[in-house]
């Protein structure tokens, strides 16, 4: 298995059908259409930061910085955030993502 957090592992092993089944949706609907890993992974940002989901905020910047994502991509799409989902919820998803970019580094 990749470099999963602690979580996602612990349920792996406890719903290895179910979290095989997520998996397989996860592939599915990046290869529905035309946006690229990279862009992808910067709208499921964008949501994850939406919806104030700390492992998915985390998720989706690791993977957009394995597709290809600068740090500066990802920044711009939090920052273009404010206006939508309010300073305090974006300022909370840019110090998740910097944690998992600053760890990368």
């Amino acid at each position: 298995m990749a470099d999963y957090p602690d979580q996602y592992r612990w349920m792996s092993s406890r719903f290895d059908k179910v979290m095989k089944a997520h998996q397989k949706l996860g592939e599915a609907v990046l290869a529905a259409g035309p946006l690229k890993k990279r862009q992808a992974h910067l709208v499921q940002l964008a949501a994850a930061a939406a919806t104030r989901s700390e492992g998915a905020v985390h998720s989706h910047v690791r993977r957009a910085l394995e597709a290809g994502a600068k740090p500066e991509e990802i920044y711009h799409a939090l920052v273009l955030l404010v206006s939508t989902i309010g300073f305090p919820a974006a300022s909370a998803a840019f110090s998740w993502a910097r944690e998992t970019i600053e760890k990368k580094s």
